[in-house]
């Protein structure tokens, strides 16, 4: 077997390691978006405010990390892994003892580092250890991420509610693991590096896509960039905010509300995890239409329905909607293979960065003109993602094979 041929094989146990630390690195986040109903009733804080938290933590990870990502499209850096989750313990670890609205803030900034330097990174492994099968390897690798963010409202519901801020130490425990964990993967990712410059021969990602222009690549980045946008700001606007106006609309409690978001993100984890093997088989930009256009209407009426519907439309956007959360990673790095980390901290560190402008604005908007009208308004965004329609068409991958 050549070493181009061996590049080619899918390493399916790395690609299920780095979407278990994946998870870990976002269940440790999750706990900011958990604490929000903990944070209104036992420090009285504003809407605003609790926007302004997410704003940090998700700003801050999303500029750093496409910084992160072209440093180590130069001089990659296998032990990053470990110590970005050392970050975040840092972070969590502060969160638990908190007692001030600053030290939250300042709480949140070392969780923000953490994900900035872990998400490049683990793009760069899960890539690694695909071969050919770049959609099913990224799918892995997010649907580790989204069940960690899933796990949002249910930590909320059963553990933070319960037990307050303490009992996310049980969060520590798991990052632990996650610390040990990427340490092993980092000694696997240096191996390879190491084997590649002996080898002489360089990993090279076969583009789907025919031949672009550079202002054809750029204008199909901006596009990208514009679903990204509608997507997270949707999607943050259901998970931050949308307890809330089931709390107020429909005189549910805040517990039975988390349940409810739990529903939206898990079906997103399963979304996400087929989005890819599809795009697989049926090209890129097919299932990224398809996560636009189907879901779209029910955006739309779910402000609208009746409470026993709501689950069902929640069952249904999270599913489609998330379909394209991996499918959108890959398809920057196809339109630049020569940058996959940059792209990977692009396309994932722009989800952090507009969920954050979405956050601070849906917080905002909240607090001025109340929970129901700004709900309506947030879900008129998803009229954005068919911008989609634009973007170059590619070919299958298994079609290369």
């Amino acid at each position: 077997m050549n070493t181009t041929t061996k590049y080619n094989q899918p390493i399916y146990a790395m690609m299920v390691a780095i979407g278990i630390c994946h998870l870990i690195n976002d269940t440790m986040q999750s706990v900011v978006p958990a604490m929000f109903p903990l944070l209104v009733d036992n420090l009285g804080l504003t809407f605003t405010q609790l926007g302004l938290i997410s704003f940090v933590l998700n700003m801050f990870a999303s500029v750093l990390q496409p910084v992160v990502g072209f440093i180590t499209d130069k001089k990659p850096m296998p032990f990053a892994l470990p110590i970005g989750m050392v970050s975040s313990f840092i972070g969590v670890a502060m969160l638990i003892v908190a007692s001030s609205y600053w030290m939250i803030l300042i709480a949140v900034l070392f969780l923000g580092l953490g994900s900035a330097v872990f998400h490049p990174e683990g793009s760069r492994v899960s890539y690694m250890a695909a071969g050919t099968k770049r959609g099913l390897a990224q799918s892995i690798y997010q649907v580790g991420g989204n069940s960690g963010q899933a796990l949002a409202p249910l930590i909320s519901a059963f553990i933070l509610l319960p037990f307050g801020m303490k009992g996310a130490s049980i969060v520590l425990a798991l990052s632990a693991i996650g610390i040990v964990m990427l340490t092993k993967i980092a000694k696997w990712y240096k191996e390879q590096l190491e084997a590649e410059k002996l080898s002489k021969v360089k990993r090279q990602l076969i583009s789907s896509l025919p031949p672009l222009t550079k202002k054809q690549v750029s204008i199909a980045l901006l596009l990208l960039f514009i679903i990204i946008f509608a997507r997270s700001f949707y999607t943050t606007n259901i998970t931050s905010f949308y307890v809330f106006y089931l709390a107020e609309t429909y005189g549910l409690t805040i517990t039975v509300g988390q349940i409810f978001i739990f529903i939206f993100m898990a079906c997103g984890v399963v979304g996400t995890f087929f989005g890819g093997p599809l795009s697989d088989c049926i090209g890129r930009k097919n299932v990224i239409l398809l996560s636009v256009v189907a879901p779209m209407p029910f955006c739309l009426i779910l402000p609208y329905v009746p409470l026993w519907l709501v689950p069902v439309l929640l069952i249904i956007i999270g599913t489609l909607i998330m379909i394209s959360f991996s499918v959108t990673v890959v398809y920057a790095q196809e339109l630049v293979p020569s940058k996959i980390g940059t792209m990977a901290g692009l396309t994932v560190g722009l989800s952090f960065g507009m969920g954050a402008i979405g956050a601070i604005a849906t917080g905002k908007l909240i607090d001025l003109y109340g929970i129901t009208p700004t709900i309506i308004g947030v879900s008129c965004l998803s009229v954005l993602l068919l911008v989609a329609f634009l973007l170059p068409k590619d070919k299958a991958a298994n079609a290369e094979a």
